[in-house]
């Protein structure tokens, strides 16, 4: 059965009404906060688009999205060597977004931020993380570990300077040794523990000896003062006590009868039983 020139028409009209459809809805596009759109435009990039709701040209322009939110990744088992030959596995993650200026510079080198994180971001992390590493010992890398990640971080910005790209951070997570190295590590480490230990004892045991010494010091020099002053004492009494004995004596000396008036108060009344031949009777001569 033939089609009339009215079913001709009904099915060329219902063709281009689905093709205006089609191309109505391919006309507009949305892009999220957090997302940038490249336009292109027969595969040459036109325009970056904002988020919000975009016009293109049907079947002549495509949209793709691009983040500017933060990513990371992480080498959980990097493996690299210390200025002293020590083998290490470090984990290290980075943390990066392209700035929206950039958007166009990084879709044009990379096409996506797969291949930026691929093939630059990984290598130079990898690159990066070795070379900063070798510079330190192994028993620096584990006590100067905020050291290691400022200088990490400072070598990375460096790398990528040029990059489309914005580095936010790199943590060194994790950094470890092989147990035969890490074992001598702790017996270092206990051995300084020890060290300092005996040292502050000493200067403790020192700074005892030296209050000692000064507590004697102190002792000394009191009984010598204590000594001293029982000496002046005993000076001043016996020079006192000489002085009263020659006074009284040059008293007896003027004064003849004051030995007699003392011999009387001293007598008891009682004449002595015994006497010396040719001695004097006592008080005999008392007037």
């Amino acid at each position: 059965m033939k089609l009339t020139t009215f079913g001709k028409s009904i099915i060329f009209g219902g063709i281009v009404f689905i093709l205006l459809l089609f191309s109505a809805l391919g006309s507009f596009y949305q892009i999220d906060q957090g997302e940038r759109g490249v336009v292109l435009r027969n595969g040459e990039l036109v325009r970056v688009a904002d988020p919000g709701l975009g016009f293109k040209m049907p079947f002549v322009e495509s949209v793709h999205e691009i983040s500017v939110r933060d990513h990371t990744f992480t080498f959980s088992k990097l493996e690299a060597y210390s200025y002293d030959q020590q083998p290490a596995t470090l984990q290290v993650s980075v943390t990066y977004r392209v700035p929206a200026e950039q958007i166009a510079e990084l879709y044009t080198e990379y096409g996506s931020l797969e291949n930026l994180q691929v093939r630059i971001l990984e290598r130079r992390t990898l690159d990066v993380v070795k070379n900063v590493f070798g510079k330190f010992s192994a028993i620096r890398a584990i006590q100067e570990r905020e050291k290691l990640g400022i200088e990490v971080n400072q070598a990375m910005h460096e790398a990528l300077e040029m990059a489309p790209v914005k580095v936010v951070g790199v943590q060194v997570e994790e950094i470890g040794f092989s147990k035969a190295y890490e074992d001598s590590i702790e017996q270092r480490m206990m051995a300084q523990v020890q060290i300092e230990t005996t040292r502050q004892q000493k200067e403790t045991a020192t700074i005892n000896a030296e209050i000692k010494v000064v507590q004697a010091n102190a002792d000394a020099d009191a009984r010598r003062a204590q000594f001293q002053a029982d000496a002046d004492g005993i000076l001043m009494r016996g020079k006192a006590e000489a002085e009263a004995i020659e006074l009284r004596a040059k008293a007896l000396a003027a004064n003849t009868n004051l030995v007699q008036l003392n011999a009387v108060e001293k007598w008891n009344g009682v004449l002595p039983t015994t006497q010396v031949p040719g001695s004097a009777m006592p008080f005999i001569g008392i007037k």
